[in-house]
Parts: C-alpha cells; structure tokens; sequence
C-alpha cells in the first residue's frame, strides 16, 4: 500500500516539475524574480522526487528481507 501512496505521490510531482518547465520555456516569468521562484521551486520538488525514490527502494528492500 506505501508503494502505491509513494508511486502516486512522485506521479504528482513530475506532472507540477513538467508544468512549470513548461511555464518557463514559454517565458511565462514576468520578471528575474518570479524565475528564479520557479526554479527554486523546481529544484525543491526535485529534491523530494529524489528522497521518494530512496523511500521506495528502501521499502522494497524490507519486503525482500
């Protein structure tokens, strides 16, 4: 069941990290300080995709034991 929570978890994150990657290459950033908002933003939910990856590695390897 974790495995299913974590798997729709990341699914969000990739679909909000695509959306604005794709609010970025449109020029949607009304200035320096909204892109750089962006991008912080984007970094942040990458972090986490990448901590929700060891999470599910780290839980199927319990099941293995």
């Amino acid at each position: 069941m974790i495995d299913k929570a974590l798997k729709h978890l990341a699914s969000q994150i990739d679909d909000k990290v695509n959306q604005l990657q794709e609010a970025l290459a449109s020029g949607s950033a009304k200035d320096y300080t909204e892109y750089k908002a962006m991008v912080g933003e984007i970094k942040g939910l990458l972090t986490a995709r990448l901590n929700i990856t060891d999470l599910q590695k780290n839980v199927e390897e319990s099941d293995d034991d």
